[in-house]
């Protein structure tokens, strides 16, 4: 009981995370699953798993509140689902030491992604830069439902900062445009991962504790998204998800004194709390320009 609770508060907060930055849920599951001792391809399959209630009702949470764009929806879902099932498919077929240390790699890349987007205001992933260009939309897709089955996560950090480049969407439609269709991915994803045998091994209770707050959390969410500072709490996720994995990560290489582990793990806190900090200034301070510019825009001509 205590298990199931302490996840569903893990699952609760991801959620709040992911439905209010359009990122987070998988990468903040996968990370503690793997940190678990969870085999990689495991911790993919139960974060899927955990992902169909939870994207579901988080979709129709934004669907409702008017932040989904239909057309967007279709050609990045699509693609999606196809880019999804096949790595859930390569995942399933490599191995274990190579997909745990890809795995581990990856998570802790997307959170450098999340740090530098939130944290620093910098896009580590590329993308063009052209307006709203619906030929790149399948291409994003297609990436982002592959790295979300090999990495556990990943479909909110490629797809939610490339739309926001790609299209002139307020953040609030890309974020919920985002979170539906990763219901679409995610359905797919489980079912590469039956084909295989990684849903054979699935730890249950952590997966129930995961939908319980998901689903709890993911309606306030959506509503709450496009109203919160979005800069540090991003920072703060980014910081935790890179931190998680890279003492998996030192400890499969290094076996440094307790001391140490714990005086780099205060360190890199203290840096992410700086950062984030920094970055919830940023935020007010470029807040109130756009207010006062629209203030401007709004006065009338005088006489």
């Amino acid at each position: 009981m205590w298990l199931v609770a302490a996840f569903a508060l893990a699952g609760g907060l991801a959620q709040f995370v992911d439905g209010t930055l359009g990122m987070g849920f998988g990468v903040t599951s996968a990370t503690v699953l793997l940190a678990l001792g969870v085999a990689p391809a495991t911790a993919s399959a139960a974060t899927h798993a955990a992902k169909l209630p939870t994207t579901l009702i988080s979709g129709l949470s934004h669907w409702r509140a008017g932040n989904v764009d239909r057309a967007v929806f279709l050609r990045v879902a699509v693609p999606g689902a196809v880019g999804g099932f096949l790595g859930a498919v390569v995942l399933t077929n490599i191995s274990l030491s190579a997909a745990k240390s890809g795995m581990a790699g990856l998570l802790m890349f997307f959170g450098l992604v999340i740090l530098l987007r939130f944290g620093f205001d910098r896009r580590l992933i590329p993308t063009p830069a052209n307006g709203h260009t619906a030929r790149w939309l399948s291409p994003i897709g297609a990436l982002g439902g592959f790295v979300d089955a090999t990495g556990g996560g990943g479909w909110g950090p490629v797809v939610t900062p490339s739309l926001m480049t790609v299209t002139r969407f307020e953040p609030r439609r890309v974020v919920g445009t985002t979170n539906a269709a990763e219901f679409v991915v995610a359905l797919s994803v489980s079912t590469g991962f039956i084909t295989g045998a990684a849903h054979e091994d699935i730890p249950w209770l952590p997966v129930l504790g995961l939908v319980i707050g998901g689903v709890i959390v993911a309606p306030i969410a959506a509503r709450l998204a496009g109203r919160l500072p979005h800069a540090p709490m991003g920072a703060m996720v980014g910081g935790l998800v890179i931190l998680v994995n890279a003492v998996n990560v030192l400890a499969a290489v290094a076996d440094l004194p307790w001391w140490l582990d714990v005086t780099l793990i205060l360190a890199w806190c203290a840096f992410i709390g700086r950062i984030a900090l920094g970055a919830w200034h940023r935020e007010r301070a470029a807040r109130a320009a756009g207010e006062a510019a629209d203030t401007d825009r709004s006065d009338p001509l005088p006489a």
